[in-house]
């Protein structure tokens, strides 16, 4: 009965929907990320949203979760976009959740002791940025966003995750946009330094309430061509993707810049905002009296079958 009464405390836990605070997972990498993860973070919270941290070394499935982030980092992996095996093998292929050792929880909490040293560094010495790829996030990532599709919960794409969002509806990425800057060069950072135009009637422009924006820049890939039911919402002068978003499902947004840096301004904060909204109004999870009922049923069933086993 003990052992009954845990599995069912798992249950809820894993399944209940909070209308209150909705569950947001956020994506990201095993290593680095730290800054991403806290202002993305931040940012759901402000918005009355619940954050959770979901990497490959700690995977989760969509169960539970009223909506997702997928975040920025790594270029997505071309062979995605180039070879369609490789992406239906990602969305065929289970995630496993791998044994962590006491060193390795160690080794996290030692990184977020110094992490903020570690930022601030990194932004004062301006260093250049690498774009790397991330096999095992790229399949954490598909997985995540093809059960969100299923779940139809809503959906942000944050630069990477704007490309990813693309890739698995099918679209194409440009592998580099340097071409795109031939007279000035790309610029790199948190702060805005672009100004991106919105489609009028977009959901983006109606979010938004603006049909210009100030924008920051940390990316190297692009949207190229769009995914099934994709359309583009933002774009650059020089033409560059800015943002793009689902035509027929409810809430599935990506823009290429990265609004959880900019939470001084309204504009980037609406991101957040609507999002939580929309994860308020999911459906899909089990609510908290329905959850009690089918507990209770179950219990009182496994009570009756141990009495007439007795």
């Amino acid at each position: 009965m003990e052992k009954t009464n845990s599995a069912m405390g798992n249950l809820r836990r894993k399944f209940k929907i909070n209308r209150n605070r909705p569950t947001i997972g956020i994506t990201g990498p095993d290593k680095g990320g730290e800054a991403a993860w806290l202002f993305t973070a931040l940012g759901v919270w402000l918005a009355g949203g619940k954050p959770v941290h979901v990497t490959p070394a700690r995977p989760r499935t969509a169960d539970g979760l009223q909506a997702l982030i997928i975040g920025g980092g790594a270029d997505v992996d071309p062979s995605t976009y180039e070879q369609e095996h490789v992406l239906n093998d990602y969305l065929q292929q289970t995630i496993n959740q791998p044994n962590k050792n006491l060193f390795k929880r160690v080794g996290r909490f030692l990184r977020w002791l110094y992490f903020p040293g570690l930022f601030f560094v990194r932004k004062l010495l301006s260093r250049k940025l690498t774009f790397n790829l991330d096999k095992a996030r790229d399949h954490l990532e598909l997985q995540l966003l093809d059960q969100a599709v299923k779940k139809d919960l809503p959906v942000m794409g944050i630069c990477r995750g704007a490309q990813l969002m693309n890739v698995y509806f099918r679209g194409t990425l440009y592998k580099s946009i340097h071409t795109f800057y031939t007279e000035a060069p790309n610029p790199a950072s948190i702060f805005p330094v672009k100004e991106v135009s919105i489609t009028a009637g977009s959901k983006l422009a109606t979010i938004l309430k603006t049909q210009t924006l100030q924008v920051n820049a940390l990316h190297n890939q692009a949207v190229k061509l769009p995914g099934h039911h994709i359309q583009i919402a933002a774009t650059e002068p020089n033409g560059v993707v800015q943002a793009i978003e689902h035509k027929l499902l409810d809430y599935m947004i990506g823009v290429q810049w990265h609004p959880e840096y900019l939470p001084q301004k309204k504009e980037h904060r609406r991101l957040f905002k609507e999002l939580v909204r929309q994860a308020k109004e999911v459906k899909q999870q089990i609510e908290e009296q329905d959850m009690q009922e089918a507990l209770t049923s179950e219990a009182e069933a496994l009570q009756e079958l141990q009495n007439q086993v007795k």
